[in-house]
């Protein structure tokens, strides 16, 4: 946990705790995650939470990356981790990971404008990432890490170099479908953060296997040479090993080691700077208007070819509809915001086929890379493109929890209302005098005779108010 301020244009560390849970110890083969480590974890954040509940909303990020990735049927832990923090907890893609890391690294180390390659080792997962100054060029996120690989390859604790050599394959395999994208591009320099290779770097240099800074192949050759002397885990009593990370330390050289014969890497140096870090940028971004999910909005828009004039027309539009009832309706910044990009992309389907482009565009954002975008507001923007024409079915929020199901079809409302007022697609204003909402019924009041010289709207308001009815809702208009 990393609490920071802002100030001056910088950031200021005010508090920083951490605890290992190690989560991905609890998977098990049906990737179910155990009741012991799902209280491990809450345990944690209740602990953590003391310190964060009265942060106000929206200046907590809680972040959960590989482990919650895999975990079936996580969404009653999720819940209970919510209630234990007193803030959101997100699930984020294994690229937007990647992302953060390096904006965590990119921020910790002078600005030198060289390529940098950088790796980090988790619980499950290994992000390998190359970039330029404070942008990843190539960003990958990889399933091995210090704990599957020790639970798989040194599952009684055993260290053999047979065991070692099965492990290093398994992680050039794992890096082989990227091997010569990262060569060809290339880096000036390598970087490795996170506890796996902070822990790594300690030990090969209070051992006395490295003398030079940062970590070589020959050293971590050497260290793996003294634990397949030790020959168990348990009696890993090596300088600069901490008891917490001994039962993963070994499943984390191996990865190492592979990577280093993968990509070829020479020397390799560490950085204080991890995902932590990437994301209090990130979030200081999103409060000084540099959210980089505004941009990726703006990518999208051009790479889809979406009319950008239509799309800023309707996101006018919608925005027009929300500022009224937001506080009747419960609804404030996060959700202005989504309501802003689903009406800016409502249209992206089209790239593929005017038929059901709704669905396409839906299908577009639910698989596409989305950076600064986490899994639930990923799934959320495709719910509302897929919601905002044809028939409004109710099966499509039905899975949701309550909260979020009613707070995403009030958005589904607004947008659907800011594209039917606009389906002429020109510039001419729409004379909307008032947006009254009062619970579940939303009256829309037109300027004098307007209606009777736009019949077609009248005629699709008219359909709108049957569509949203099997919803609860009552649309009224006059």
């Amino acid at each position: 946990m990393l609490v920071a301020r802002w100030h001056d244009g910088e950031i200021i560390t005010v508090d920083r705790l951490k605890e290992t849970v190690r989560l991905a110890s609890g998977l098990d083969a049906r990737n179910r995650l155990s009741e012991e480590a799902q209280q491990r974890a809450l345990d944690c954040l209740r602990r953590f939470g003391q310190r964060l509940r009265n942060l106000p909303p929206g200046s907590v990020r809680a972040l959960g990356t590989n482990t919650l990735r895999k975990a079936r049927g996580a969404r009653g832990f999720l819940e209970a981790a919510e209630d234990a923090l007193g803030h959101p907890v997100e699930i984020i893609g294994g690229r937007e990971e990647a992302r953060l890391i390096y904006l965590g690294v990119a921020h910790t180390l002078a600005d030198d404008g060289g390529r940098r390659l950088v790796i980090d080792i988790g619980g499950g997962s290994t992000e390998v990432i190359i970039g330029e100054r404070f942008e990843p060029r190539l960003a990958e996120s990889l399933q091995m890490g210090c704990v599957t690989f020790s639970r798989q390859h040194f599952p009684d604790g055993r260290i053999t170099a047979a065991r070692f050599r099965q492990a290093e394959l398994h992680a050039q395999l794992e890096l082989q479908p990227i091997v010569a994208a990262y060569r060809q591009m290339g880096w000036e320099q390598a970087l490795g953060s996170s506890g796996t290779l902070l822990a790594l770097d300690r030990m090969l240099h209070e051992g006395g296997m490295e003398k030079a800074l940062g970590i070589s192949l020959g050293g971590l050759e050497t260290l793996r040479a003294r634990m397949i002397e030790i020959g168990h885990i348990d009696w890993l009593n090596l300088p600069g090993l901490s008891e917490d990370r001994k039962p993963v330390i070994v499943g984390g050289l191996a990865v190492l080691l592979g990577a280093f014969r993968g990509l070829a890497i020479e020397r390799l140096t560490t950085s204080d700077g991890a995902m932590r870090e990437g994301v209090v940028h990130d979030l200081f971004g999103r409060f000084h208007h540099e959210d980089v999910r505004a941009r990726t909005i703006q990518n999208l828009r051009k790479r889809f070819a979406v009319e950008a004039r239509h799309a800023e027309r309707v996101a006018t539009e919608a925005m027009r509809l929300f500022e009224p009832v937001a506080r009747t309706w419960q609804l404030g910044g996060v959700e202005a915001d989504l309501l802003t990009w689903a009406a800016e992309l409502h249209e992206i389907g089209l790239a593929l086929s005017h038929s059901r482009y709704h669905k396409h565009g839906e299908y577009i954002l639910t698989h596409a890379d989305l950076p600064g975008f986490s899994r639930q507001e990923q799934a959320d923007l495709a719910l509302l493109v897929r919601a905002h024409r044809r028939r409004l079915q109710p099966k499509l929020f039905e899975s949701l929890p309550k909260a979020r199901r009613r707070r995403l079809m009030r958005l589904a409302l607004l947008l659907r209302l800011a594209v039917l007022l606009h389906r002429s697609r020109n510039d001419q204003p729409v004379p909307l005098q008032a947006v009254r909402v009062e619970r579940r019924e939303i009256t829309l009041e037109f300027g004098a005779g307007w209606l009777s010289e736009h019949p077609l709207t009248v005629t699709d308001l008219e359909q709108e108010a049957v569509q949203l009815d099997p919803l609860g809702f009552t649309l009224r208009f006059g």
